[in-house]
């Protein structure tokens, strides 16, 4: 995945979609900054490519509704992927 290719906020649905399999890696991201302390606006930055000196809001927005479906994903959402595969 670029930077190109996410949404401001991901979906937000009961169940991982396919946009959340594709930024797994992403989610793991954020997880391990919040863990270490980093500061949200380098966080942004380095995983979704936005600078937050110019766009202050959505910055904040893109990494607070990733984040938090990321959590969602510890909580809840990992029992859908070791789950059985509906295709």
């Amino acid at each position: 995945m670029t930077a190109a290719s996410f949404r401001d906020s991901p979906p937000d649905k009961p169940c991982v979609t396919e946009y959340d399999e594709a930024h797994l890696s992403d989610y793991l991201r954020l997880l391990d900054a919040a863990a270490e302390g980093a500061d949200w606006r380098e966080t942004v930055s380095v995983i979704f490519g936005i600078d937050p000196t110019t766009e202050p809001d959505r910055a904040q927005i893109v990494h607070n509704s990733h984040f938090a479906r990321a959590q969602w994903m510890t909580e809840i959402g990992y029992a859908y992927l070791l789950g059985p595969r509906l295709n």
